[in-house]
């Protein structure tokens, strides 16, 4: 089932979109006067080496077309799917392929842009909407890269103490402000406000710099990253500086 109530009010010039297999949806549709490719997953399924690499090979089909056409991803899963089978398939590969290709497609031209209406979380979450350029989140939007039970398995910390830490820290906590507070989620919009799709063909319009991630810059005047920004600084001048060494030696 496509997700019809988002797809209506996201475009509303018009669109040619079909669910395919394992719960993807793919086909184009127009905003701001321009053709746009749209790619999704629905129902809030687990993402499975079966989706991810009929996700991945829409998002090479249409690089190999040099349409340069912007991609929104519609993404509504509710994590990978951890089953035996699918670890023993090298499911973290095929979740890497998808984010390499969407990452590929911001690299070759493409404006990506993830619209999240539902779940998404861990392997999942970072596949998809994190792997694209600009991550929007709508009404029913829940991201998580890991939920506080999770973490406390992992870190061996109380809940409680996790609980309260992600009051202060939006890196511990789930959910679309924390995130955006890190600079994950870029916007927050409301269906019902009748301003989305003047928003999603000014964000289409955009050509963000490729091979530069803001969102440590966006975290960091949101506060929500206070120390990633001054981190990434140090690195690229360390590199810089070694650069020049090497090349006056």
């Amino acid at each position: 089932m496509m997700p019809d109530n988002l797809i209506s009010v996201l475009f509303p010039e018009g669109h040619s979109l079909s669910s395919g297999a394992e719960n993807t949806l793919s086909g184009q549709a127009r905003s701001g006067g321009k053709d746009v490719e749209v790619l999704g997953i629905n129902n809030g399924a687990p993402l499975g080496p079966e989706t991810a690499i009929i996700l991945a090979g829409h998002v090479l089909e249409i690089i190999k077309s040099n349409s340069k056409a912007p991609i929104v991803f519609l993404i509504n899963t509710a994590s990978q799917r951890m089953t035996r089978r699918d670890e023993m398939l090298g499911l973290n590969e095929y979740l890497a392929h998808l984010a390499k290709s969407i990452t590929l497609a911001g690299a070759s031209g493409h404006r990506t842009i993830s619209v999240l209406y539902g779940t998404a979380a861990a392997g999942a979450f970072i596949a998809t909407a994190l792997a694209t350029q600009t991550m929007i989140a709508v009404d029913g939007a829940h991201p998580s890269v890991m939920d506080l039970p999770s973490i406390a398995r992992v870190t061996k910390l109380p809940l409680d103490v996790l609980a309260e830490k992600a009051k202060e820290t939006p890196v511990f906590a789930p959910g679309v402000e924390p995130l955006a507070a890190t600079g994950a989620v870029t916007e927050i919009w409301k269906l019902s406000d009748g301003q989305c799709a003047e928003r999603l063909s000014v964000l289409l319009a955009d050509e963000p710099v490729s091979d530069i991630d803001t969102r440590d810059v966006l975290g960091a005047s949101r506060g929500g990253r206070k120390v990633a920004l001054e981190i990434a600084k140090r690195v690229e001048d360390a590199f810089l500086h070694i650069s020049v060494s090497e090349k006056a030696g």
